[in-house]
């Protein structure tokens, strides 16, 4: 059924035009993504205090394409736009709080609500590989791929739509 579908993907394009006209806007995935990223902290706590701030992006970043593997596995080829545009979500939350680095401006959630070991994730991993200066510009390389993705995954499930929509009807049985 190419319809819902098509509904679908005319949600992703009105999110991508959202993106677009405001970096901080966090979509329907916003909470999903944010409840991810705080579980990728616990979920990499042990592996050291590094690999624990980097677990909640790694994580956020990690459950869509996870998601749309299983999706392919399943032969559920229109998983692929749906995954690609869940990922493009995490990437412009992602730059967003790495365009923040420096300035620290962005509200900050912790699970459980208390002080976290690390006041802001991006401004610790960027100041600890010498890149914290660049915090502005790799945050708009990251915007720059999730747009591409983002409207990537949109062309994709419309040829999609197209396809499934022009196909001859086949009979159950």
């Amino acid at each position: 059924m190419w319809i819902p579908r098509a509904l679908l993907l005319a949600y992703f394009a009105y999110v991508g035009v959202r993106h677009l006209r405001d970096w901080e806007y966090g979509s329907l995935f916003g909470g999903i993504n944010l409840a991810i990223h705080e579980a990728g902290h616990l979920v990499f706590g042990f592996l050291g205090e590094w690999v624990m701030v980097a677990g909640g992006t790694i994580l956020q970043c990690a459950v869509p394409l996870v998601a749309t593997w299983l999706l392919l596995r399943q032969r559920d080829w229109f998983g692929l736009p749906v995954g690609g545009f869940w990922e493009a979500t995490n990437l412009y939350n992602v730059a967003t709080y790495m365009g923040d680095a420096r300035a620290q401006v962005l509200p900050l959630v912790t699970v459980g609500g208390g002080e976290p070991a690390v006041a802001h994730d991006w401004a610790y991993l960027l100041d600890s590989l010498g890149l914290l200066e660049h915090d502005m510009q790799l945050a708009t390389v990251l915007r720059g791929l999730a747009f591409l993705l983002l409207w990537g995954s949109v062309a994709l499930g419309v040829w999609m739509c197209r396809l499934i929509a022009t196909r001859p009807h086949q009979p159950a049985g």
